[in-house]
């Protein structure tokens, strides 16, 4: 008669040993087994919320520096004037005129250059930056409105300098535009007054804008700039 531990007994090594297991052996291996890939799983999900932490935090970083930099480097806003400022400052250098503004078809010859008044077309230019030169009929009408029109000479004045006029001049009621044939590099005409400078930078022109932007004085105040003609070559 054969012992149970004879019915268990087995040729093979490895079938041998896991008939010599018990029952609670096999159960804790399997147990074991079972907390080993649990904590492989764990592992796995702890490597993968840093990584998502990681690409967040780089993320979030970015945006930032995105916010930042659009702060550092966004163009200064244009320089504010208040409207109708005429004080009478004396401007060293400012001319002062008497010119009709009476509305004309067709070329105009001006006392003036530019012009800083004078007969003019009946539509006015529309205020702006503009790379070519504009007509002088539709400009001055523009300054009949209270715009301000800096010109200056493209042979004499550099990229840097045209940066240094738009540096000093309001959102509206400006206009700005190369003017050939003038005796300094720069020109800033209001109605009836005129400033001529050889230097974009000369700060004589931020005071003509305070002085005459939007003057009170002009044939017609607080008219529109806009609504008209576009030149060529506005920006």
């Amino acid at each position: 008669m054969t012992s149970p531990s004879d019915k268990r007994a087995s040729g093979n090594p490895a079938k041998q040993a896991q008939i010599d297991l018990t029952v609670k052996q096999q159960r804790e291996q399997k147990r074991q087994e079972k907390l080993a890939e649990y904590q492989k799983q764990m592992a796995r999900r702890k490597r993968g919320k840093l990584v998502w932490w990681v690409v967040g935090s780089v993320a979030s970083i970015a945006v930032i520096g995105l916010v930042v930099a659009s702060f550092v480097f966004a163009p200064a806003p244009a320089p504010s004037y208040e409207a109708g400022n005429s004080t009478g400052q004396e401007i060293g250098g400012v001319q002062t005129f008497e010119n009709r503004s009476d509305h004309v078809q067709g070329t105009v010859t001006y006392e003036q250059n530019p012009p800083a008044g004078g007969p003019h077309n009946p539509y006015w230019l529309n205020c702006g930056v503009y790379t070519e030169p504009q007509a002088n009929e539709n400009a001055v009408h523009s300054m009949e409105h209270g715009a301000i029109w800096v010109t200056y000479d493209p042979a004499r004045v550099d990229e840097a300098g045209i940066d240094a006029l738009k540096a000093v001049m309001p959102s509206s009621y400006v206009i700005l535009s190369p003017y050939s044939g003038m005796d300094t590099a720069v020109a800033v005409s209001g109605w009836n007054h005129q400033l001529k400078v050889d230097d974009p930078a000369d700060p004589r022109i931020k005071d003509f804008f305070t002085e005459f932007w939007r003057s009170q004085n002009v044939p017609e105040p607080n008219a529109s700039c806009s609504g008209a003609i576009d030149g060529p070559g506005k920006a």
